[in-house]
């Protein structure tokens, strides 16, 4: 079958001059960081505010509770999307990173707020953002050092997320313990999904989004971050 390229379609950074792949790399990881800074900063305002021990206090109310947030959550990042990828409107686009910023500092409250007061310091915290933060470095140097087009992992991805929100969802409903194994399990996916997003970076988004890009990349990153910060915290209990 002879190949065939829609000369109305806009193409991708990997086809684009290398000043514009370095550009949108560039721009990409600029608004991760300003992703990353406002998550610290909104989670230590409703920290100063005492939200975190509402949070629990909710949270505690029913064992349902967490089960409505984390629908809410995936609403929310359903929408925070669509506006980001909105190609006809920049303002869109980072209300989209903006709103989705805002959604990870609510739902990292409570467990954030249960780490400050296991330990009494920010010391898990710190250890769980080196590790994720090495993690990340280490992972986005293999996907942008070797060009390798990881897509493939595309569908193994998908497969592991509906299996994940089932057994996360069947932990509410039945007496369904997910351990440290569970946590193992999701670092692994966390990273997996960093490697995959990391590589879509070249094959997948158009020079100007950018937004969007940062917005995957946060996701992933953040993903990972909660589940390190959960194995941490097992292993202190223990």
């Amino acid at each position: 079958m002879s190949s065939y390229t829609n000369p109305y379609v806009v193409s991708t950074v990997s086809d684009s001059p290398e000043a514009v792949r370095a550009e949108f790399i560039r721009k990409t990881y600029g608004h991760l960081a300003g992703a990353i800074a406002l998550f610290i900063t909104l989670e230590w305002f409703f920290i100063s505010l005492g939200w975190g021990k509402h949070a629990l206090t909710v949270l505690e109310t029913s064992r349902y509770s967490w089960l409505i947030v984390l629908g809410g959550f995936m609403a929310i990042s359903w929408l925070a999307e669509r506006w980001a990828t909105n190609g006809s409107s920049k303002t869109m686009q980072y209300a989209g990173l903006g709103l989705y910023t805002a959604a990870e500092a609510v739902i990292f409250l409570p467990l954030i707020t249960l780490t400050v007061s296991m330990t009494g310091d920010a010391s898990l915290l710190i250890q769980a953002g080196l590790i994720t933060g090495a993690m990340v470095l280490g992972i986005s140097a293999i996907a942008l050092t070797t060009k390798k087009d990881f897509s493939f992992l595309g569908g193994i991805l998908k497969i592991g997320s509906f299996v994940m929100l089932g057994l996360i969802f069947a932990s509410f409903i039945f007496p369904i313990s997910l351990g440290l194994w569970f946590s193992g399990a999701m670092v692994v996916f966390a990273s997996g999904a960093i490697l995959y997003n990391t590589s879509n970076l070249l094959h997948r988004y158009d020079p100007d989004q950018y937004v969007a890009a940062a917005l995957s990349l946060f996701a992933s990153i953040a993903l990972l971050f909660w589940y390190v910060l959960q194995i941490l915290m097992r292993l202190k209990r223990n």
